[in-house]
């Protein structure tokens, strides 16, 4: 017994005399890699926290409330934050990751109660608003939140990380509260601080809706310039030049509609001359396109205009499709086929 005990002490004594290891605990916001262990660029730097204010749920939902982060997930994005100068140039602000919370994840579960409904239950016409304190609004269609290729890409964030250049070491300055951040935005106007409310809202705009129409066919479509000048779009200028996106068409209801490729112009610049590029117009512009049948989609300004993923909305011009032409929508940054329309009619323009 006693031999047993005096080779436990030994046991002991030795192990406490040896050298510890140091514990290899993975990058975080107290514990950054500052030595680049991992291939993570996006985890070099300390993380600072930003301030959350309450933010309250409104509009056309059944459940109006204040969000309860602490049921929300944390997501991380990156983005390089460029805002818009008054004379027309950019400025580039600085490049971070921030950590937050999704509005896909916000809004997963409020229970919309579209004022349309009746006339037309599709939700492919809301619309969002999100404003703080300080007045400023910046608006979002339910599109950009529920259907595009890559969700999760709109965040309120508490927290933030510069993502420092190797060679000039160059330290963006950091913001000091909450953020609304747009990883999509190629000028990131929309990325306003301490967000506060959110309203959903159905667009204004009504059409009258004739469902099963056929033929379907509408040989020019129409709009007022932010100018207020009367504009009918009857032929494709011929300084544009064509895109083809090589797709897989998928319907949220319907399903796969067809694997062909589409073949058109960049909606933005057929539409570019009669609407200006402003912080206004990224933050509070919105259109909404509509088909001969009364179907219709609302798109931001934002959306349209200051895409930095070169997925673009399509406008295509087909004179000899007697069905669905002559021209026709197709978003292309959008996982369903919902957004897309048909017969091309009517397009409206307001500032929320």
């Amino acid at each position: 017994m006693k031999k047993t005990l005096f080779i436990l002490a030994a046991a002991l004594i030795f192990n406490a005399c040896q050298p510890k290891q140091a514990e290899k605990q993975p990058a975080n916001q107290n514990n950054p890699d500052t030595s680049g262990l991992t291939n993570n660029f996006y985890d070099n730097e300390s993380v600072n926290q930003l301030p959350m204010v309450a933010l309250s749920l409104e509009g056309e939902i059944a459940n109006p409330s204040q969000v309860d982060f602490s049921k929300l997930p944390i997501r991380s994005v990156i983005v390089k934050e460029t805002n818009l100068n008054p004379d027309g140039s950019n400025k580039f602000v600085g490049a971070y990751r921030y950590d937050g919370y999704s509005l896909f994840d916000i809004l997963n579960s409020v229970k919309l109660q579209k004022k349309n409904v009746v006339e037309f239950p599709p939700i492919i016409d809301l619309y969002v608003e999100i404003s703080n304190d300080n007045g400023e609004k910046v608006i979002f269609s339910w599109g950009e939140l529920y259907y595009p290729n890559n969700l999760h890409n709109i965040i309120i964030a508490n927290a933030v990380m510069r993502i420092v250049p190797s060679k000039t070491k160059d330290l963006w300055p950091l913001p000091e509260t909450s953020k609304l951040v747009v990883v999509s935005d190629l000028l990131t106007e929309r990325n306003i601080s301490n967000p506060s409310k959110i309203i959903i809202r159905s667009a204004d705009a009504t059409f009258k809706v004739q469902k099963g129409m056929s033929p379907m066919f509408s040989e020019s479509f129409r709009f007022t310039s932010e100018e207020g000048k009367e504009v009918v779009i009857k032929d494709i200028p011929k300084e544009l030049n064509k895109i083809t996106y090589h797709t897989i068409f998928y319907g949220r209801g319907k399903g796969i509609h067809s694997t062909t490729p589409f073949t058109g112009y960049q909606l933005k610049e057929v539409l570019e001359p009669y609407f200006n590029l402003s912080k206004e117009n990224l933050q509070r512009g919105l259109f909404v396109f509509a088909g001969l049948d009364g179907y219709r989609v609302a798109l931001t300004y934002a959306e349209l205009f200051n895409r930095n993923d070169q997925s673009e909305f399509l406008l295509i011009s087909n004179p000899d499709n007697k069905e669905s032409g002559c021209f026709k929508i197709f978003p292309a940054c959008d996982f369903f086929s919902d957004r897309a329309v048909k017969a091309l009619t009517e397009v409206r323009f307001e500032k929320r």
